[in-house]
């Protein structure tokens, strides 16, 4: 793909790092010798090689690299504590890690133990030397190779990555995703946002190229289209702002947390985030208020798509001439979506009403490393059981109502989160706002909310619970409020309700 696209756009800008332009023609020549220094290291078909680096042109070439080597990419977070990092490196095997600098005394640590890890490349100069044995510096080890790619002979049902679940639910899951999933999923999303129909794209990279979105959305859907990565270490808000106000990107990848940020600026609508043809929200739902607010702010338009780990990871995209906010849109090309019975997980349930969304099409994983039993629990028929609890209308818009494991029972009554969480944020002085179960000895399950109020402003709970009342049936209304100055997130701006509701359970039993 990354040849291909050099092929036809050898001159034309791939990627912008801080003030610094690497064209495909460069980018494909680090990349491949990058690929034949690890060769020469005795990385080959099927090796395991990680990569813990944050957003920057070293991860694009490691990445492609890796592949081009024949090697499987292994996706860490670089914020990974210990116990996480032996778990990817110790369940992949992994032979190798591209790691930053200031990430190597625990990679160290980590690689003592190691049965598989020998080699360490390191993509920014150590602080000290000399080196540990087996390291290597990223510049070096482009030097050392050769123009040419090796010749590694590999099919499209080949695993190309290991990508980590986020371990919410017990021990992160390794999704084998094969270069056919990537490939596919690069295509459907590439269709989506117009195609060769478009001029050259710029997209800003603020997510993280390690999640799985990021990946496919932001780096792999950019590649196969020749468009330019613009690519920040991480989502500051001033830097974000600033850089689409120098670089006018054409598509922004973001979570929701980001819009939210965005719409907290005081002057957002200086920053000419109109330039911006297509704002694509995923990761996590958007309530609808949030996406008012913003266009309202800013003049952009948000799409909202819908995708998982296990899918490399869009499934659902809204189309551009017939959006519908609140949902995550149609299924992508080729793929195939339906709302089964919470039940059974069999019977396809009417429009409207809400049951398991399921999916089935080219992007969907291999299966678990190494977890049969877990890919036939998740893997059945052919079909990928999302563990989502979805709805249908009359018109094939699908909508997100929660997470299964998160539905709230109480006194017998379903309550979704999501709903809950979407009149919170219609409230003025409420920022974000994320809403959870907590055992009660008579409804069962009772609602409790968390909620950051916006700056300057003064909220109570019972102004809270008296406004939920106002806008929803008794049964779903919380029935404590919490509040917060920030609440924790994942690195791509999910809120981490499961950290939230263990938390505030060992606070109940003063544990």
């Amino acid at each position: 793909m990354l040849a291909q696209s050099c092929k036809r756009f050898p001159e034309r800008d791939a990627l912008f790092f801080k003030g610094r332009t690497w064209d495909y023609q460069s980018l494909l020549a680090d990349v491949n010798r990058f690929a034949s220094g690890l060769s020469a290291l005795g990385i080959g078909k099927g090796d395991r090689v990680a990569i813990m680096l944050p957003n920057c042109p070293q991860y694009v070439i490691a990445y492609y690299g890796i592949l081009t080597a024949g090697g499987i990419v292994v996706q860490v977070n670089p914020m990974s504590i210990a116990n996480e990092l032996d778990h990817y490196l110790g369940d992949s095997a992994a032979k190798a890690i591209i790691v930053y600098d200031q990430f190597l005394p625990q990679v160290e640590q980590i690689r003592s133990g190691s049965e598989t890890l020998k080699k360490i490349a390191v993509a920014f100069q150590p602080a000290s030397s000399p080196y540990p044995e087996g390291t290597i510096l990223f510049e070096s080890l482009i030097a050392s190779g050769q123009q040419d790619a090796p010749e590694v002979q590999q099919t499209a049902d080949d695993v190309a990555v290991l990508q980590y679940t986020g371990g919410t639910t017990g021990r992160s899951k390794g999704a084998m995703l094969t270069h056919r999933n990537l490939m596919a999923n690069a295509y459907q999303v590439f269709i989506m946002f117009g195609g060769e129909q478009q001029e050259q794209d710029r997209i800003l990279n603020a997510l993280p190229l390690f999640h799985v979105y990021g990946m496919t959305v932001g780096m792999n859907a950019a590649i196969l289209g020749g468009s330019q990565m613009i690519i920040l270490p991480r989502f500051d808000l001033k830097e974000t702002l600033e850089t689409i106000r120098e670089t006018r990107p054409t598509i922004f990848p973001g979570a929701p947390t980001m819009y939210v940020a965005i719409n907290s600026h005081p002057q957002v609508e200086e920053y000419g985030i109109s330039s911006i043809r297509l704002c694509v929200s995923g990761s996590a739902p958007l309530p609808v208020e949030v996406i008012k607010e913003f266009e309202a702010k800013t003049r952009g338009t948000i799409l909202e798509g819908y995708g998982l780990t296990e899918a490399a990871p869009a499934t659902h995209f809204n189309p551009m001439d017939k959006r519908k906010p609140g949902s995550i849109g149609k299924p992508l090309l080729s793929t195939e979506a339906k709302v089964v019975d919470l039940h059974e997980g069999l019977t396809e349930v009417p429009p409207g009403e809400a049951g398991e969304l399921i999916v089935r099409g080219p992007q969907v994983m291999l299966g678990y490393w190494n977890m049969t039993q877990e890919t036939e629990m998740t893997i059945r028929n052919g079909w990928l059981y999302t563990g989502d609890i979805a709805r249908v209308d009359d018109e094939g818009y699908f909508y997100i109502v929660d997470r299964k494991k998160d539905m709230i029972i109480a006194s017998g009554y379903n309550v979704y989160p999501r709903e809950v969480e979407e009149v919170l944020y219609q409230h003025p002085f409420i920022q974000e706002a994320v809403v959870i179960g907590i055992p009660d000895s008579y409804r069962g399950e009772t609602v409790k909310a968390l909620v950051v109020t916006r700056e300057g402003s003064t909220l109570t709970e019972e102004e809270v619970i008296t406004y939920c009342r106002q806008q929803m049936a008794s049964y779903k209304v919380p029935r404590s409020v919490e509040f917060r100055t920030s609440l924790p997130k994942t690195a791509v701006g999910k809120i981490l309700r499961r950290t939230l509701r263990d938390e505030v359970l060992q606070q109940n039993t003063g544990s």
